[in-house]
């Protein structure tokens, strides 16, 4: 679940990112509500796992292809305030060091039990 949490989050993050960066207005994933729109199913399984990474590189992708993330319009973070693209993007790293550690532990498990007691690490990529 703490997987599905983050490719949500981070497909939300990754569409501000990009409407901020090109002056578009916000839709689809940048509106999400942070207080319920953010939270897993609890049908979650093992297939979050490439989802999860897939959102990362996506993420990083998308931020390549843009020229400016330092003084956009800006939209609000629930908890911090007015956030323009370079912030939202600083968030995305934030967030992601905050689970990222949970997120492997999690592969790990799952992989471990796939392999009968193997504890190769994950190949999850890093912003």
């Amino acid at each position: 679940m703490i997987l599905e949490h983050n490719a949500i989050v981070n497909r939300s993050i990754t569409a501000t990112v990009v409407q901020l960066a090109r002056g578009e207005a916000l839709s689809g994933p940048a509106t999400l509500d942070p207080k319920k729109d953010v939270m897993p199913s609890s049908s979650a399984d093992e297939s979050q796992i490439e989802i999860f990474a897939d959102s990362v590189t996506k993420h990083i992708e998308a931020v390549k292809n843009l020229r400016q993330l330092r003084g956009t319009r800006t939209s609000p973070h629930p908890i911090f305030g007015q956030f323009d693209a370079h912030k939202w993007n600083c968030m995305f790293a934030f967030h992601l060091g905050l689970h990222l550690p949970q997120a492997e532990y999690v592969v790990r498990k799952v992989r471990a039990e796939q392999s009968g007691g193997g504890n190769a690490p994950p190949r999850v990529p890093h912003p």
